[in-house]
Parts: C-alpha cells; sequence; structure tokens
C-alpha cells in the first residue's frame, strides 16, 4: 500500500470523484475499478481509494466479488422499475408532509425553482434542468422532515444515480416531466397533503413507464 500524497483528496472527495465518474457513465456495468488505477487517478492513496470503495458499496453503486475486487454495480431496468415504485410510495408520503410543514420561505424556495426548472427548458439547458430536478425534490424530503425516509431514499437514489442522469438526458424528457414537477410544488405552496402525494406519484409513474424506452434490454450502471 502506497502512502498518502501531499495535499492528497481526503476519502469523501475520493467518494466523489468515483461516484461521478459511475453517473456519467465512464465506467461500464460490471467494469472492474482497479484500486491502484483509480489511485492515479484520483491522486490519493490507495487506502483512500479502498475506503472510497467500500463506501459506494454500500450505497450500492460498486459490489465485490470474491476473488476479483471490486465492480460496477449492473441494474436491471427491472430492478430499477422495483427501486422507482419504492421511491413512488417513500416520495409520495415525503411530499404529503412537505404540503403540511412548508414554511413561507419554503415556498418561495420551491417557486424559484420552479421558474428555474422553466428557463432551463425553454433554453434547451438539460444538465441544468437535471441540477434542478435533483434539488427539487432534495427540498421536498428536506421541507418534509421525515429522517428514516431520508436515509431509504439516499441508498435507492444511490442504486439509481445512473438511471436519473441517463433519463434525463433522453430527447424530450424534461419537457414532459417539467409540468409534473410544478405541479408537485403548486400543491406543496397550496398545503394540500393529498394533491401533493398525488403529484408526486404520478410523477414517478412517469418515470417508470420511461424506463424500458430509455434503457431497452440493456443494464444500467447502478441506476
Amino acid at each position: 500500500m502506497t502512502t498518502a500524497k501531499r495535499d492528497e483528496p481526503t476519502a469523501p472527495a475520493v467518494v466523489d470523484v468515483i461516484r461521478e465518474a459511475i453517473t456519467r457513465g465512464d465506467f461500464a456495468p460490471n467494469q472492474r475499478l482497479v484500486e491502484a488505477e483509480l489511485a492515479e487517478q484520483c491522486d490519493a492513496s490507495r487506502a483512500a481509494v479502498r475506503n472510497a470503495l467500500v463506501q459506494l458499496t454500500t450505497e450500492g453503486l460498486v459490489e465485490r466479488v470474491q476473488n476479483r475486487g471490486a465492480r460496477v454495480r449492473a441494474v436491471s431496468v427491472e430492478e430499477a422499475i422495483e427501486i422507482t415504485e419504492v421511491r413512488m410510495a417513500v416520495e409520495g408520503l415525503c411530499a404529503a408532509r412537505a404540503a403540511e410543514r412548508v414554511s413561507g420561505e419554503d415556498k418561495s424556495e420551491l417557486r424559484e425553482i420552479g421558474e428555474q426548472m422553466r428557463t432551463a427548458v425553454s433554453g434547451g439547458d438539460v444538465w441544468g434542468y437535471s441540477e434542478l430536478n435533483k434539488r427539487l425534490h432534495s427540498l421536498v424530503l428536506r421541507v418534509s422532515g421525515q429522517r428514516t425516509a431520508h436515509e431509504v431514499l439516499g441508498r435507492l437514489r444511490g442504486q439509481n444515480v445512473r438511471h436519473q442522469f441517463r433519463l434525463a438526458m433522453h430527447p424530450g424528457r424534461p419537457a414532459v416531466s417539467l409540468p409534473q414537477h410544478l405541479a408537485i410544488i403548486e400543491a406543496i405552496c397550496a398545503n394540500d397533503p393529498a394533491a401533493a402525494e398525488q403529484a408526486m406519484r404520478e410523477h414517478l409513474r412517469s418515470v417508470i413507464d420511461a424506463l424500458p424506452e430509455v434503457g431497452g434490454k440493456t443494464r444500467f450502471n447502478a441506476v
């Protein structure tokens, strides 16, 4: 094992670098993750890389194979659908709770994200829209105050992160999901738990319906 390099990235930074690379598709499903190569790419020690791979294994992005080391975990379309079905139930609950707890400041932030989403779609900013999508879902979860849901969704989103990226990049997808996101925002801001839950569930049902079109019969990188 090599010694730590001067100004070496911290363990969380190494995790972030590798996670982002998997999300972008730099590594193929089932591709081996070689510690020495990753250490060189991250300018970090093998110990830091090893710790990062352990963390990513717990997130469901990486799996360890006996006598073969670590590799990118592949998730089938069927599993991605199952994951999203669980998200639909949990995030629907969170949207309802958010509608009950939302403050004036929260409403302003939600509506600001909604306007930024409109601008991103009209300007063809797919990447910006994808980032706003993540911000919106994270904000709904925070406002809901559901700490247990936070833990559950953290793991599920970790496994679905590659899928979310590919779906966001799919032609025409932002225009489809924009009105769904705006409906979620308006229901929460109207303090209507039933409507908020329904809007969130309808949005994630749309995601489920789109998965076969985006994924076909291929397998996603830990999506």
